[in-house]
């Protein structure tokens, strides 16, 4: 993949939002030119959508309980982990699953409208999938930083003060 290629997906991953004229300035290339870019990173799956990071504390829909799933697996012979992984992948509470290196072999992300329903989507549901060997759940109970985003800033100066 191309230099230019690499910076628009860099400027894209960093805001979403951003125009096509910025980006075309920043990049030094034609609004023409962005454009075809994006489109064939979009067909080639590379691009695989948009999405806005929200801080649900702050409204008044903040009711979802996050929790991380630490998933230990037996992996099937030629294609280890990948189809329990995408079996996973197929439920909506998952929002995200990682391969891990370490004690545990999948990371998934889940949420749920209550600790109680995340419970029962892990022992209902995942741990009861055929080589699922055991599961760890943590609840996340706040988030500082998602994405690369911090949620909230400090403004006060932190700084020592000298006195002479």
């Amino acid at each position: 993949m191309d230099d230019m290629k690499i910076k628009l997906l860099q400027a894209l991953e960093q805001n979403h939002k951003i125009s096509i004229k910025t980006l075309a300035t920043m990049l030094k290339i034609s609004e023409k030119e962005i454009k075809e870019m994006i489109e064939e990173l979009e067909e080639a799956k590379i691009i695989l959508g948009y999405v806005t990071l929200i801080d649900w504390e702050k409204t008044d829909n903040n009711d979802n309980v996050t929790a991380i799933i630490d998933v230990k697996v037996t992996p099937q012979r030629d294609v280890g982990f990948d189809t329990i992984a995408q079996r996973i992948c197929r439920f909506p509470e998952v929002k995200s699953v990682y391969l891990m290196s370490g004690s545990y072999d999948l990371s998934v992300m889940i949420e749920g409208t209550s600790m109680k329903k995340v419970a029962f989507f892990v022992a209902e549901k995942l741990a009861s999938l055929e080589n699922v060997q055991s599961t760890a759940t943590h609840f996340v109970l706040k988030k500082y930083k998602q994405d690369g985003i911090v949620f909230e800033e400090d403004e006060n100066d932190h700084r020592l003060v000298i006195s002479p």
